[in-house]
């Protein structure tokens, strides 16, 4: 070949190469249930404790609802915040959960809550701004944070913090670290654990910047209600979504609170980024408020199956857990058992069909010493997941 169709072929492949963006890692979970899939499709009898996915549907209410809807014919565009009667309700949420007064106007209806999560960054940070985001965490903070170029800064959350972080954590995080917004959930992703109102309230006050409040396991919680970063601030962006509680993953559909001034920002974001939130997806959120029977008959399923699991999880070698307040979580520290919890999850699911996610995706310093177990699942299931799991520890 001529050093000239090199030099060509040379560019070209630079050409077409993929974005320097784009080198993010993978969502290990989503890794870990194809595989799990994959092996349940070739006959495998799996049993799925890795994705944090209700193992429940949509309310009747919702799914009875939308079928109405749809035999009514066009579903068009709504306004880029939303249909208006959603905003109303979410407002109306506020009030009767929180005692709190919000204006509709500050309602933000989102794609799911991975939009909203991009809309605050949008928003609120330029390229190069810190990002200060507890580690353990949800992975798709961070990931979602390299994408748009912001600077992840990380606050290392500790077994005796109950796996938040302190209030002088996040002083030094915006001082000396170039933080310039912060991003918390509570109750957490991967640990279950909750911030008492107290606490929550000092971690607001410590904040020289922007707060963005995770509360998408909101309802999901076994002893007290989870507090709303909006009773210490009103300029708390708060995010929050139709998943988990309302059992609604696949219908792709949540909201936000943003403090009026930054009504018009989002407004214009949300127009050119997604046009809309899914018109029929609204509707069913729109009647997932009145299936609060249903809704709390599938929460006593998580209860039951946390509280078996509480049990049974010790019994099997995992005693090291993280506080299991909310959301359908339990992390446990493995680090006597590896320190390399993506191969061992793997052997886990290969020799028990249990899968389970890896300390890693949710930690990059320290999640090789844990794995995250969600027990969203059947009760049945659950349970028949802790005899394996003992029955395999014995082994």
């Amino acid at each position: 070949m001529t050093k000239r169709a090199l030099e060509i072929r040379e560019t070209s492949a630079r050409a077409l190469a993929p974005s320097l963006r784009s080198a993010i890692d993978p969502f290990v979970v989503m890794d870990v249930m194809r595989e799990a899939n994959a092996r349940q499709s070739a006959g495998g009898d799996i049993i799925h404790m890795e994705v944090g996915q209700p193992g429940t549907p949509a309310p009747r209410l919702v799914r009875e609802t939308v079928a109405r809807a749809m035999a009514k014919g066009a579903l068009g565009y709504t306004d880029a915040l939303g249909l208006p009667e959603l905003r109303e309700r979410i407002a109306r949420h506020y009030r009767e959960a929180y005692n709190l007064d919000v204006s509709p106007s500050r309602i933000v209806v989102t794609t799911g809550s991975s939009a909203g999560f991009v809309l605050a960054f949008l928003a609120l940070l330029d390229a190069g701004d810190g990002l200060a985001l507890p580690q353990p965490g949800y992975p798709c903070y961070r990931q979602i944070a390299r994408v748009l170029g912001l600077k992840p800064v990380y606050l290392q959350a500790r077994a005796e913090t109950r796996f938040m972080p302190a209030p002088e954590d996040l002083s030094v995080a915006f001082r000396e670290r170039g933080a310039r917004a912060v991003l918390l959930a509570s109750p957490a992703n991967p640990t279950g654990a909750m911030l008492p109102p107290d606490g929550f309230a000092r971690l607001v006050e410590a904040t020289p910047g922007w707060f963005i409040s995770d509360e998408i396991y909101h309802g999901l919680t076994y002893s007290e209600p989870a507090a709303t970063a909006l009773s210490f601030s009103q300029d708390a962006i708060v995010i929050n979504s139709f998943s988990k509680y309302y059992s609604m993953t696949g219908w792709r559909i949540g909201w936000m609170v943003v403090p009026e001034s930054l009504a018009r920002v989002f407004e214009r974001l949300a127009q050119n980024l997604y046009i809309a939130p899914p018109t029929i997806s609204q509707a069913g959120a729109l009647a997932a408020f009145g299936a609060a029977e249903e809704l709390e008959a599938y929460k006593a399923v998580y209860a039951q199956n946390r509280a078996m699991l509480l049990e049974e999880l010790p019994r099997a070698g995992f005693d090291r857990l993280a506080p299991a307040d909310g959301a359908f979580y339990l992390y446990a520290d493995v680090r006597g058992l590896t320190d390399d919890s993506e191969s061992f999850v793997q052997r886990i699911l290969k020799e028990t069909g249990v899968a389970v996610t890896p300390g890693i995706d949710f930690d990059e310093e320290e999640g090789r010493h844990f794995v995250r177990f969600s027990y969203a699942g059947p009760f049945a299931e659950m349970r028949e997941a802790a005899r394996r799991l003992r029955a395999w520890m014995k082994r």
